[in-house]
This record gives C-alpha cells, structure tokens and sequence, in this order.
C-alpha cells in the first residue's frame, strides 16, 4: 500500500557526549547556519509532509522543548514524551513515543541528523506493507570519515539483511530515516528484554524475516552531526541549493 504518512517520532534525549563545545544545553540546540539543528530538523520533516511531530526528550529536557515550541515551523503540532532512560541508547526513546502513533504509520528521524526534504519524501512516496519497515539508505557517499562514522547495511535486491556500525562488507548507509508501524514496537521491546536498546537491534529483528526494505535516498544529502568536526559539514550543507 503507498505510504500517507503524517507522523515522525524525532529522536531528542541524546546527551550528545561526543559534542563538546563547552556548553551544558544540548547539542540540539546547537546553531547551525543561524538556526538551532532541532529546528533545521523540524523544518525539514514538515517540508517533506509531516504534520504531527513526537518529539522524545531526555537530556536537558526542559529547555530542548523550549527550543522546539518556540522555534517551529507552521503547520506543524509538537507531542512530547520523555525518556527517563536517556543514557541508555535510542531504542527505549523510540518506545516512549509508542502510545503516541500506536496504531498508524509512522516516520522516524534523529534530532541531529540534517536532511534534504526529499530524502523523507522518498520514503513517505514508496509502497509499504503492514508490518513492513522502510529504511532510507545511501549508495552514493563514499568519503571515508562518513562511512567510517555510519550505521551500514547488507542488502540482497532492496531487502536490508544486516545493519549495524561495524556491518561488513555493506552495500549502503543507514541515514537515520525511517517509515514503519507496530510491528518495530513489538520487535524493539523483545531487543531491549535481550539487553541491546539500540534501534538497530529492532530493526535487524525486522530484517531477519525479511520485514526491512531498503529505500535509495538518490541524491539528496544529509549529515550526521555527531562531533564539533561535523559542523562545518552541516553548515556547507545548509548552504546549497537543494538537489534536483
């Protein structure tokens, strides 16, 4: 079935322990090109054709949220939710949004990862079926400081086997895009019973029944902003035109 979907869970608790740039607020709110890279997010989710945002907070909680309520694009509702278990990985994040898009499709985004609207809309356009992940990744990038940093995966055909950081060999990046339903609910809460709260870990479970499809983001770019080295990435990304 083709995808409408209207809601994201954005990622936010992160202390963004590898980011120092001597402040105590969280890296989120970090300005880039003039706007905090929350706001970049959120902008760029409602671009692509988000309407309700689930926004997971941990980390310096309160003053994230006020960043985000006061920052906001138009035309798009914010939900909060907060991840007491914030130093622990992202997974648990995703599953305090649970209650919120129970029931519906869903995107899902990291709160430091900037990108070009039509990377999300590439996933927001594509076929998908019940139960049935989609994960955007990338072929194109081959700098080797991105891909030494990024999440990788396996495919066979369009069908993602494998994902992981230290996945080899791998046939494209993981970008931190995301459409799915419950089924990652119940595969990310098995994960976490097992002791990996990772994402990933529930992702791969989809993967192992063939329940992950990989989605080529062509070339529309993004950035994990993961250390102070990365921003200078960010910014020149912020200043080019969007591709065609």
């Amino acid at each position: 079935m083709a995808s409408s979907v209207q809601d994201a869970v954005i990622l936010a608790a992160g202390n963004g322990d590898r980011f120092r740039n001597g402040s105590r607020h969280s890296k989120l709110t970090t300005p880039i090109g003039g706007t905090p890279l929350l706001i970049r997010t959120l902008t760029s989710a409602r671009d692509a054709g988000i309407r309700d945002v689930h926004l997971v907070l941990g980390y310096d909680a309160e003053y994230v949220r006020r960043v985000a309520t006061s920052g906001a694009p138009a035309g798009l509702r914010l939900h909060f939710y907060l991840n007491p278990q914030w130093h622990h990985e992202n997974g648990l994040s995703v599953l305090a949004a649970r209650d919120g898009v129970a029931g519906r499709a869903f995107a899902i985004l990291m709160g430091d990862h900037i990108f070009e609207p039509t990377a999300l809309e590439s996933l927001r356009r594509a076929r998908r079926q019940n139960g049935e992940a989609l994960l955007g990744v990338d072929r194109a990038t081959t700098a080797p400081d991105i891909v030494a940093e990024a999440t990788k995966v396996q495919m066979v055909a369009d069908r993602v086997t494998a994902i992981g950081k230290a996945v080899h060999p791998f046939d494209a990046l993981d970008t931190g895009l995301f459409v799915c339903d419950d089924a990652l609910f119940t595969a990310l809460s098995e994960s976490c019973s097992g002791g990996d709260t990772t994402l990933s870990a529930g992702v791969a479970r989809l993967a192992a029944v063939q329940l992950v499809r990989g989605v080529d983001i062509g070339r529309a770019r993004w950035c994990d902003v993961d250390t102070i080295d990365d921003l200078t990435m960010a910014e020149e990304l912020t200043q080019l035109a969007p591709a065609t």
